[in-house]
């Protein structure tokens, strides 16, 4: 018995050693996305071991999540950047607005975020010595006139570099943009002298390249690598690379451009990554290279939910430029690679299939969502009750800071529910879970009354803002007993149930159109949330709703292969 322990522990101590030595290979699989859910414009930056990553949020309230990792694999959302209404507020703004494609940089124990307030004072940076925040207030670059910022620091310089207009302004085609490197003073966050164009339209003028967005400069041996997305944010989506001795040009293209598309893919294949562009590099715990980038998951055609999410594919280096390998049939929905797995304490999970329930005793999660700014009077936590919200007036289809605080929809195949606490006083007023994609497409399943009678309904929203339209309703038992409210997505189509007793559903309305909340119906840049939300429909009110818990489950069939 002990010469069987003693060679056990002769056998760890080796093992031990060895991996010491980074000669026993611990692998660890990267499951795509690697951010499941409206996560686009992703940006990423390295400190020592660790990872910080940033994306777009558009017009919700906190905005551009600031998660952490270890190993590119498990995420930990540690804070937001924009999480004060004193820093800014998207109120009057469409939900697609608002902010657009942030950049996270590191330099001197400073931590820099660039973005672009659409719409308003455009582009601007922020600060902060620790990543979790706080965040300073934006300074805006008044001269940084476009979108995509990003900065390059290199000594005692530093440089943003943006999409802007064409030469003179003057653009030859639809679509056609231009890549410009300004210096920008690290201290006093002022940028220094004239905006130079680096990248005039894209990779060929002559072929009319649209949209070359979203650049990052990096500087690799005795060279410098400026790349960016180029045609367009759909599927026609790819990410382009340049090179040059200096940091401000003359770049030239790599003459086998693009280095990641989906876009010559088969149609009909299965499971499909497509979209694929917007990209950023970052040395793995392995020294590899690997680049992070959006994409989306079509359940058909170009119809999808769940927004565009983050990817994660290697990248290998050929003649001194860099090209994605995503393997033989475009993106993969997992990545072997040979470094330890390194899980993140008290994370939520992100990517595969997974299920948890968000409770409202302490605090709110911070990947919870408000639309435009936070009011933190019109909510309260309690273990009793949960997160009670203040019906207000105002409604999800306009433009203001309606009682609605939603998570992500992550799955195409999954499921959310609430138990909902709550007694109309008057037919104005509904509290439920809505399913939302913008002010004028989404579906509403909700508790109210009609002829005085408690009822559940399912409501879709119109073109017109004051009225929506009644896909289904039941009768409730009890005016002001609690109601269990489930929304089931299945693809192209969700089901929508209740539950007086918590055990036993009734299907309310099932093989409603999905489509309807799809990007490619709706337009615009983001992805569909689950909400909890109470309204008063224009009417004053006093009333409040209280959701005890929120369950969501995904179980989307390619991980379950």
């Amino acid at each position: 018995m002990k010469r069987t322990k003693l060679k056990a522990l002769l056998v760890a101590t080796m093992a031990l050693s060895l991996q010491s030595h980074g000669l026993f290979a611990q692998s660890i699989e990267l499951v795509n996305p690697i951010l499941t859910g409206f996560y686009p414009d992703p940006s990423i930056t390295k400190v020592g071991k660790d990872y910080y990553l940033v994306n777009s949020t558009f017009s919700y309230f906190p905005g551009i999540p600031v998660m952490h990792s270890k190993d590119l694999k498990n995420w930990k959302q540690i804070g937001n950047v924009i999480d004060r209404p004193s820093q800014m507020t998207f109120m009057g703004d469409r939900m697609t607005r608002g902010l657009f494609a942030p950049a996270i940089e590191y330099h001197n124990g400073n931590y820099y975020v660039t973005c672009t307030q659409i719409d308003h004072k455009g582009n601007f940076v922020v600060t902060a010595k620790n990543p979790a925040g706080p965040w300073s207030d934006p300074t805006f670059l008044p001269e940084v006139r476009g979108i995509d910022p990003s900065l390059y620091f290199e000594g005692d310089k530093a440089y943003v570099i943006y999409n802007s207009d064409p030469p003179e302004n003057k653009p030859l085609y639809d679509g056609h943009r231009s890549i410009k490197i300004i210096e920008l003073n690290p201290q006093t966050l002022q940028t220094v002298g004239e905006a130079k164009i680096v990248v005039n339209g894209g990779v060929d003028l002559s072929k009319k390249p649209v949209w070359i967005e979203g650049p990052h400069l990096m500087k690799r041996g005795d060279w410098y690598y400026l790349y960016a997305a180029e045609g367009g944010t759909s599927v026609n989506h790819t990410e382009v690379v340049f090179r040059s001795k200096a940091a401000l040009g003359p770049f030239v293209p790599y003459d086998k451009n693009p280095i990641l598309s989906q876009r010559e893919l088969p149609k009909d294949r299965k499971d499909p990554i497509t979209s694929a562009g917007h990209a950023q590099f970052v040395e793995g715990p392995d020294g590899k290279t690997y680049a992070i980038f959006l994409a989306v998951r079509p359940y058909e055609g170009n119809f999808y939910n769940t927004g565009r999410e983050t990817f994660i594919v290697p990248v290998v280096w050929k003649d001194e430029w860099p090209v994605m390998d995503p393997g033989p049939n475009g993106v993969q929905y997992s990545y072997k690679a040979n470094f330890p797995e390194v899980k993140q304490p008290g994370a939520r999970p992100q990517s595969g299939n997974f299920s948890y329930t968000l409770t409202f005793e302490k605090q709110l999660d911070p990947a919870l969502l408000f639309m435009r700014t936070v009011d933190s009077t019109n909510f309260s936590l309690s273990k009793a009750k949960g997160l009670t919200l203040k019906l207000k007036p105002e409604t999800v289809a306009e433009t203001g800071n309606p009682a609605f605080i939603g998570k992500r929809q992550q799955h195409m195949y999954g499921s959310t529910e609430t138990e909902l606490t709550f007694a109309a006083k008057a037919a104005n007023e509904t509290a439920g879970l809505v399913a939302f994609q913008d002010e004028k497409h989404f579906y509403y399943l909700c508790k109210s009354v009609e002829n005085g009678k408690p009822v559940v309904q399912l409501l879709k929203s119109t073109t017109d803002t004051k009225n929506t339209e009644l896909l289904a309703k039941a009768p409730l038992k009890a005016a002001a007993g609690k109601v269990q409210l489930r929304i089931n997505a299945d693809g192209d189509t969700y089901s929508f149930r209740f539950s007086e007793d918590g055990k036993n559903y009734t299907l309310l309305k099932d093989k409603v159109d999905a489509r309807f909340l799809s990007t490619q119906v709706a337009g615009g840049f983001i992805g569909c949330l689950y909400g909890m939300y109470g309204t008063s429909a224009g009417q004053p009110t006093t009333n409040t709703a209280s959701f005890k818990w929120l369950k969501y489950e995904g179980h989307d069939p390619v991980y379950k292969k």
